[in-house]
């Protein structure tokens, strides 16, 4: 792989406005009518959440290799409608835009769901 070039140079404000927290992986479940995404269900400490995630095809049984672990999620964007149903979030993985098989996001260590980065 070729890393791609570097961005453009934000400020510390602008990076600032992301919010992304750990959060532990409830359940895995398979979304209806859609060929690419399932559905997380996502402990942040203080509540859950339902993100839609499009590994479908990118993992042989997405359930087994990811629920019950801790990963990164972006908590601020705004909610999205996709194959009828809201995603309240996103996955901070790495190498998607790299076109990489997807990978999570993950902390070293357990942390209290809810912890921020940064």
């Amino acid at each position: 792989m070729n890393p791609a070039p570097v961005k453009p140079i934000i400020s510390i404000s602008d990076l600032e406005k992301i919010d992304v927290r750990v959060g532990t992986i409830l359940a895995v479940e398979d979304v209806a009518h859609s060929e690419k995404l399932v559905r997380l269900r996502v402990d942040f400490g203080d509540h859950a959440r339902s993100i839609l995630v499009g590994m479908k095809q990118e993992r042989r049984n997405p359930k087994m290799e990811i629920e019950g672990k801790q990963a990164l999620f972006v908590v601020n964007l705004e909610p999205r409608k996709m194959a009828g149903e809201i995603s309240e979030g996103m996955t901070f993985d790495l190498g998607y835009a790299d076109g990489i098989t997807p990978v999570l996001a993950l902390p070293e260590k357990p942390v209290p769901d809810g912890t921020r980065a940064g």
